[in-house]
């Protein structure tokens, strides 16, 4: 028997793997990798937890990467502002960590713990 056969009417080669024939199928490369950072990856976990299907979407069209990095490009933007916003509602600023460092720490702590909630509420788990 071959090692490899084609079948025309599907377009497909096999390749034989014992007694059977297995499609010879691979992935598509995405044209373009990008970094995939914190949020991009917990995006990725719960997609591949609780939404199967769009993953598998994802990845079989080979844009699984672009739309992750994307997600982390929204999510440390978006943290990024909060914190500011936050940060300067609550008077946290430059003057508070120069006279006491260590509540400024504290404050800050907690303001970024609450972007956290908010940018997986509203962008990671939904």
């Amino acid at each position: 028997m071959d090692k490899y056969i084609y079948d025309e009417s599907n377009g497909l080669w096999y390749e034989l793997q014992g007694d059977y024939y297995i499609p010879c199928i691979t992935l598509p490369t995405e044209k373009e990798h990008k970094f995939i950072g914190l949020w991009g990856q917990r995006y990725k976990r719960y997609l591949q937890e609780h939404k199967r299907a769009v993953y598998t979407t994802l990845l079989t069209s080979g844009k699984l990467n672009g739309y992750l990095a994307d997600i982390d490009e929204q999510a440390m933007d978006m943290m990024f502002r909060l914190v500011e916003q936050m940060a300067d509602k609550e008077g946290v600023t430059e003057q508070l960590k120069a006279e006491n460092p260590m509540l400024w720490v504290v404050r800050m702590n907690e303001i970024q713990a609450r972007a956290r909630e908010i940018i997986n509420r509203e962008i990671i788990y939904t």
